[in-house]
């Protein structure tokens, strides 16, 4: 997959930013690998474009159950509401963003699920995060819960690799929506992942992108 490349809007810029989106087709999250044990599954797609100097992505969600009960970044943010951002520069190491409903973020790079080094305050402050709902914690709530979340993720966040700049870049990513803890817990991925049981740590099932010049 190519992501697009368009330069000149700043993250600030909601106006801007919502228009440039509007001009790049969805895709949904929607393979629910694990039917049998997990059977529920939110409406949840993503568009993803990149300026140069950020890589703009957002999160589209409707679900009938939504918490947010981390308070920090680095907590347990899978057992929120939680959609999730994998990205792997090169075989080695791949990146994890996972961010709440309320934009509280986990952030690693790793070899494996066990062999991680979490971002430092600094990296995850640079990632900048918009969400619809307010930012204060709640416990679960059911309804018509809807929600959009937005990332802007400059190429230094990938903080073991040295990036400047996303245009011309390859990786390999996937894309997921879980909530570990919910009353109705799933775990959907963009691409879909074979294995026995949720396990969104493996990077054999990342699809390859190229960032537009």
């Amino acid at each position: 997959m190519d992501i697009r490349k368009i330069a000149g809007i700043a993250p600030d810029d909601g106006a801007a930013v919502d228009e440039a989106f509007a001009g790049i087709d969805s895709q949904p999250i929607a393979c629910c690998n694990w039917p049998a044990e997990f059977p529920y599954a939110p409406e949840v797609s993503f568009r993803m474009f990149h300026t140069g100097d950020y890589l703009m992505l957002r999160f589209d969600v409707a679900e009938r159950y939504t918490a947010a009960l981390v308070t920090e970044d680095n907590g347990e943010v899978w057992t929120d509401s939680c959609v999730e951002f994998f990205i792997a520069p090169d075989d080695g190491m791949y990146y994890n963003f996972e961010t709440t409903c309320i934009g509280r973020m986990l952030l690693g790079a790793r070899k494996s699920r066990t062999e991680a080094e979490h971002a430092s305050p600094e990296v995850l402050t640079s990632v900048k995060r918009y969400t619809t709902l307010p930012g204060e914690p709640f416990a679960e709530r059911e309804g018509d819960n809807r929600w959009s979340l937005t990332l802007a993720i400059p190429p230094q966040a990938l903080f073991r690799h040295g990036f400047t700049d996303w245009s011309g870049a390859e990786a390999r990513i996937n894309l997921y929506k879980c909530g570990d803890k919910l009353s109705h817990p799933h775990f959907l991925s963009w691409r879909p992942i074979r294995t026995g049981k949720p396990d969104f740590h493996r990077p054999e099932f990342f699809e390859r992108v190229v960032f537009e010049k």
